[in-house]
Formats: structure tokens, sequence, C-alpha cells
């Protein structure tokens, strides 16, 4: 399965929630959702929206995956990497999710959405331990620390992202050094750093059928 291409305020649209695919634009009146409020294609407002078990389950595990920008193989691994994890199931996974580099990068406040943290770690603008590293699937551990290296620094792109940096804040497991364009992880993300509503659970039973 190939990677979506499409509009992803459709995505959000199918949902029928923010999954803030766009950045900045995610919270502006531009917002689909906001102004359509409807599923996406020729009879997405008359949609009923159906209550059935499995339809809800499916559905929270969509917004999962498209949250994090990650395809179907790669979330059943992460499942099957979270079932094995002491703790609940749920709730590793979605801290696996956290972990991924190019949430990282996002986390850091050096891109406008998961999306483009994705394009900047594949250009090779970010280094771990001091190393190249350009897989966005990468999962961070405790005591790494991830950097911009210096040939971005001269980036049109790059600088107006470190501008946008001085405006956000980190999450308490990332140490950020703004003059620098660092972060340690200082500690592996929980469930309560996670910030948008999933219901994990109904993963979890998806997944255990």
């Amino acid at each position: 399965m190939a990677r979506y291409t499409g509009p992803v305020c459709r995505l959000c649209r199918r949902e029928g929630t923010k999954l803030f695919l766009k950045g900045e634009r995610c919270l502006t009146d531009k917002c689909p959702v906001t102004r359509r409020g409807t599923a996406p294609g020729q009879h997405g407002a008359a949609q009923v929206k159906k209550n059935r078990e499995y339809y809800m389950q499916l559905r929270e595990k969509q917004k999962a995956k498209r949250y994090y920008g990650v395809l179907e193989r790669q979330f059943r691994t992460y499942f099957e990497m979270a079932d094995k994890q002491e703790g609940q199931t749920g709730a590793n996974l979605l801290c696996l999710l956290e972990r991924r580099f190019d949430n990282v990068v996002y986390r850091m406040g050096l891109a406008e959405s998961r999306n483009e943290a994705r394009q900047l770690v594949l250009h090779a603008h970010f280094t771990i331990n001091g190393k190249k590293a350009d897989v966005p699937s990468i999962i961070v551990k405790k005591g790494d620390v991830i950097a911009l290296t210096d040939k971005s620094r001269d980036s049109e792109k790059v600088k107006s992202l470190l501008e946008l940096m001085e405006q956000k804040t980190a999450p308490k497991w990332l140490s950020l050094d703004k003059n620098k364009a660092t972060a340690t992880v200082v500690a592996l993300p929980d469930r309560d750093d996670v910030d948008f509503p999933f219901q994990e659970h109904l993963i979890v039973e998806l997944y255990s059928k």
C-alpha cells in the first residue's frame, strides 16, 4: 500500500475530527472540518454515523494511523511490539508512536505538521547522537540527542522553522535547547503526554478479535 498523497483535509473530514495534518491552518476558519463538518464524497452530508462496535473500533484505529502518519503494516507492527511490553497495550502503542523520529521533530517545534517533519527527516536535516538519521520511523530511546545539522541552518525554510520553534513548548519528556536547536530524550513518554483524546481500548479490541 502506497502512502496517501491526496488532500489530507479529507482524512480529517472522514474521521469527523481535526487531526492537525496541516499545522497552523487547522487552527483557522479555513479548516474544512470547521466549515463543512461532513464526511467527503457525494453522500457525505447524508451519511449516518454507525454505532456498531466494529465501526467504532475501526474509526479509532484509522484516527491513530492518520494522526501519526503511518501505514497499516507499520501500525500493526507497533501494536505487536506494544502487546509484548509490560503494562496496558493501548497506552504502550501510543507511547511507541510518540517516540517516532518524525514525531519528535514535530514535538520539538521544528515542523508545522508531522508530514513536514517526515520530509525534513528524509532530507537528512537532523542527526541522532551525532550520526546522520534520515529514517522517520526510528524509535528514539531515553538519552538520545536529536540535533539540527549545521548545514541545514542556512536553509531559508529551516530559518523560518527556527523562529516558529521559539513559540512552541516541548513535552516534558524532551529537554529542548532552542539556541542550539537540539532536544534530549530525558524520559520515555507516558499516556498523559499524548495530547489527542484517543480511545485506545477500541484499537486493542479491534486487533484482539
